[in-house]
């Protein structure tokens, strides 16, 4: 069932979404070379707890962590390791959900780590433009398949990335995974039609080698399973978590008023 958030609601998620907000405006702080990726997950679970929110993903199916740490290939649900060490060059993932007094939000944002290849750079400068193209489209009457189409269009067909499909973003609240799917790939004018008060979240993960497959590795003397890509090149991921709304998608997880104006509620 998709359930259509009324104005209040809205701006509970709003709330909510301004503290991942600030997670991630301090993590451009804390990630630098010779960090492990377990300080990403000490800052942002101590942050969270400061606001009176609380990491969603916390003993969801299983899952110990308030962040998912992802580095270089690593696509998706890598947890954050105190034997991981950040190095200059590599590129870092951080993707996580908070609830602040019952409304979810959910944002991902992808570092680089000091100086990064420029193939990386571009990389993730892609991944972040094809999210901003899929929110354009998350306008009341289009449908689900428009989002896809522009994100697949300009990763795949423009820029000879490959767009994951076995990962997708999802309708939020009242909980964190909610109806419907969104893919960041698809067909235009095919697809669920958006109405007024839908929650959803647009998550493009792109991997620079040209594939869209991905596989399954364990964590050495961890049994939770996580996502590499295929041909072992880095992958990009931006999300936000978007309100569609008579006046156009807002942007309920913006870290940027001022770039995000035209997207804030």
């Amino acid at each position: 069932m998709i359930t259509l958030k009324s104005e209040r609601e809205i701006k509970g998620m709003a709330a909510s979404g301004a503290v991942i907000a600030g997670v991630h405006r301090g993590l451009r702080d804390i990630i630098k070379p010779g960090i492990s990726s377990w300080v990403i997950e000490e800052f942002a679970n101590d942050y969270i707890e400061k606001q009176g929110a609380k990491a969603s993903e916390k003993g969801f199916e299983g899952y110990k962590y308030a962040t998912c740490v992802c580095v270089n290939d690593e696509v998706a649900h890598a947890i954050p390791r105190k034997n991981l060490i950040l190095k200059e060059g590599d590129i870092v993932t951080v993707d996580m959900t908070v609830n602040l007094d019952g409304y979810e939000s959910d944002s991902c944002w992808t570092y680089a780590v000091g100086e990064i290849a420029p193939e990386l750079q571009k990389l993730m400068d892609d991944t972040r433009k094809a999210l901003y193209l899929g929110i354009d489209q998350a306008v009341v009457g289009n449908r689900l398949g428009d989002i896809g189409h522009v994100i697949q269009q300009y990763t795949e067909v423009e820029n000879n990335y490959g767009d994951v499909r076995e990962l997708i973003g999802h309708g939020i609240q009242p909980t964190m995974h909610e109806q419907p799917n969104v893919p960041s790939y698809g067909e235009a004018g095919k697809g669920l039609r958006l109405k007024e008060g839908m929650t959803i979240t647009i998550e493009p993960m792109v991997i620079l080698g040209g594939t869209w497959h991905i596989k399954a590795k364990t964590v050495p003397g961890d049994d939770w399973e996580y996502y590499v890509s295929a041909d072992g090149t880095a992958c990009a991921q931006y999300e936000h978590t978007i309100a569609i709304t008579k006046d156009g998608p807002k942007i309920l997880t913006s870290q940027d008023p001022e770039m995000d104006a035209k997207y804030l509620l």
